[in-house]
């Protein structure tokens, strides 16, 4: 089977290389003999949040780009596939916890007026009561019309039949000449780290846990660093940790913890059942940015690396400037995003 390009990594950064590839023509074979979101990708909360409107960089204004296309992206991937990949622009709430902290954000929303193109809102309002609002000590929140939310396994199923819908592969392992993506995730930044000699990128464990509750065309929640993710198949995603120095890969009693904070913010989910814990290793490169661009003296290698915690809003972009790199030879990898930079 003639392949054009190969990508190695089925997680959200490799599956959306693959498909936009294979949406421009390519023939694609995406490699990994764990199979489908067998790393990070393969978790559970799926909040596509943006950075706070301030103090402006090329690494906020690529995610901004990302999130203002991932509607078209991801109708693009059910389109071809047929699959939900369960996709909301739903906005989201966040408590204003003093007089600081409104003044802080009253600035912002003057600030999102002009670098968010008016094409999304962050404004400064009266919390209403509602059983869907944090609580809120100043009687105010923020809402961001700009957030919104995917389910993570649900998305990498609807990128992979349309992938295959588009004739592209997804294979345990593969042999063969063709320019190669390495999308490895943690296990890949180690190996690039060592493979250059210098540490450019680490693993970071993270714990979440999921809830049966119905809150599907809600707004999701930022409470004191807690996400609250009600997701299109009646669950609500609660995450994460992060955890540097972890010991192993298993959940333990800091869901727990996570579980009585949402409950507290949201009492609603009070008694909803647990339906899962979840734990893995995010990939988090030194700069705290995706890591894009040619591998170093490998010719015909490249790297999408580093997603941590914002990968799923950042793959749509990701996707574009790796095909335009990769096939097309056009450069547009933003500042601070390159291998070299870590």
């Amino acid at each position: 089977m003639r392949t054009d390009l190969v990508i190695r990594g089925a997680g959200i950064f490799g599956l959306s290389i693959a498909w936009e590839a294979a949406r421009r023509g390519a023939r694609v074979t995406v490699v990994d003999p764990g199979g489908i979101g067998a790393g990070a990708s393969g978790g559970v909360v799926g909040a596509l949040a943006p950075h706070v409107p301030e103090n402006w960089n090329a690494k906020k204004q690529f995610q901004l780009d990302s999130l203002l296309h991932a509607a078209d992206f991801w109708a693009g991937v059910a389109a071809a596939g047929g699959a939900d990949p369960g996709y909301a622009r739903t906005g989201r709430l966040q408590p204003v916890t003093d007089e600081d902290a409104a003044a802080l954000a009253r600035g912002r929303a003057v600030s999102a007026g002009t670098l968010w193109q008016g094409r999304a809102r962050w404004d400064v309002r009266p919390a209403t009561g509602a059983a869907w609002e944090p609580p809120s000590p100043t009687g105010l929140l923020v809402e961001d019309t700009l957030s919104g939310r995917i389910h993570p396994r649900m998305a990498l199923g609807a990128l992979a039949a349309a992938i295959r819908a588009a004739g592209g592969a997804i294979v345990p392992e593969w042999e063969g000449a063709a320019p190669e993506v390495h999308a490895t995730g943690a296990a890949g930044l180690h190996d690039l780290s060592r493979a250059l000699g210098r540490t450019v990128g680490t693993g970071i464990k993270g714990q979440a846990l999921v809830l049966r509750h119905e809150a599907r065309t809600l707004p999701q929640l930022f409470v004191d660093g807690l996400h609250i993710i009600p997701h299109a198949d009646g669950t609500v995603a609660i995450g994460s940790t992060t955890e540097r120095e972890a010991a192993d890969l298993r959940t333990d009693a800091q869901l727990d913890a996570l579980l009585a904070r949402a409950v507290a913010a949201v009492p609603v989910l009070a008694g909803a059942e647990v339906v899962e814990r979840w734990a893995g290793l995010r990939p988090r490169a030194r700069s705290r940015a995706p890591m894009l661009g040619p591998w170093p003296d490998r010719p015909g290698h490249f790297i999408a690396n580093g997603g941590f915690k914002i990968g799923f809003g950042m793959a749509p972009g990701v996707a574009r400037v790796m095909v335009d790199l990769v096939l097309e030879g056009r450069d547009a990898i933003p500042a601070g995003f390159r291998v070299t930079d870590n």
